[in-house]
């Protein structure tokens, strides 16, 4: 697809909570619209369709990814399901726009790339933090120079979820654990700042169903930059970022993972420059916006979210948890 005139057909391949916030941002967005929502129980479809004034539900994910009028399927089913349903969706011909964690480990994550290339088709993992307008332009700001050097990085996503509450957070066969659920953004921001993990170190704390409920990360890239990250899904944290060069610091507000406000300090300099970002909508918005300005411009993937870098996040999340002696039934093919 090219046309810079035609409107992005999108299909919602999952009637939950994520997909329900990617509908309420795709279904403002000019030069998008969404054909047709599919989802395991065909009742479950036809409320997000009226909710959402869908005019096509589908009971199951395979109508959905050959309807037609589907030029691209955002995937926002469970961890474990991903792969799976992106191998679908492509095998039907459609671009895929996957929630993360893109697979549950880099051989899924390598198999997804693999048939997208193979069939020469748009895939990407709606990593959305990547995608708001602060994080272009906090990148622009470190290739300036505006904090000198950047060294070295410190970064947190963590949330308190109850056993009883929640308890797809804590169960092995669904992908859960604090890592791959909110230690995924901070990982993938490291990578995003200053490149692909060299080596790594950390410590976890195994809860009683055997999945990582707290994270310490040490991550180590290319010319001795270090990120320092944590991450938990049994205690908040503060959800911010710090960025630290050989002449300054840069803070992300919190929540730092749909930013809208940055500070600046720079050493010797007692006056910080705070810089806003505002944006409307949910934030969802903007990676939707990057899949549709990529399938008119006729590219692959993303620049700003590569498929290798995608991979490289994969293999870093893989060692940390197989470090920790935490692995999913989905491990078996590795």
């Amino acid at each position: 697809m090219n046309s810079s005139t035609k409107a992005v057909g999108w299909g919602i391949l999952g009637a939950g909570r994520i997909s329900r916030q990617f509908a309420s941002a795709v279904a403002v967005l000019e030069g998008s619209r969404i054909a047709a929502v599919g989802a395991r129980s065909l009742d479950s479809s036809r409320r997000f369709a009226e909710e959402f004034s869908i005019p096509k539900a589908y009971g199951n994910y395979s109508d959905l990814v050959n309807d037609p009028t589907v030029d691209v399927v955002y995937i926002g089913t469970l961890h474990p399901s991903h792969a799976e349903n992106s191998l679908l969706a492509l095998e039907a011909g459609k671009a895929v726009l996957c929630e993360k964690p893109f697979a549950m480990n880099a051989s899924e994550a390598e198999s997804v790339i693999q048939a997208a290339r193979a069939r020469g088709l748009f895939v990407m993992e709606a990593m959305w933090t990547r995608f708001f307008p602060l994080m272009g332009a906090l990148k622009e700001m470190l290739r300036s120079g505006a904090i000198g050097e950047p060294r070295m990085l410190t970064a947190d996503f963590g949330y308190r979820a109850e056993h009883e509450a929640e308890p797809r957070a804590f169960q092995p066969a669904l992908g859960g654990g604090a890592l791959l659920d909110v230690g995924v953004y901070p990982v993938s921001l490291a990578s995003y700042l200053f490149g692909p993990t060299r080596q790594s170190a950390s410590l976890a704390n195994l809860g009683k169903t055997g999945v990582d409920e707290e994270a310490a990360i040490l991550l180590s890239h290319d010319a001795g930059r270090l990120s320092v990250l944590t991450t938990a899904n049994r205690l908040d944290t503060p959800h911010e970022v710090r960025i630290l060069g050989s002449e300054g610091m840069i803070r992300i507000h919190p929540p730092w993972w749909k930013p809208s406000v940055l500070t600046l300090s720079r050493s010797g300099q007692p006056k910080e420059e705070t810089r806003e970002f505002p944006y409307q909508g949910n934030g969802y918005q903007f990676e939707a916006m990057e899949v549709v300005r990529c399938l008119r411009g006729g590219l692959k993937e993303s620049p700003v979210m590569p498929l290798e870098e995608t991979l490289s996040i994969m293999k870093t999340l893989d060692s940390l948890r197989h470090a920790w002696g935490l692995r999913y039934p989905s491990d078996k093919t590795l």
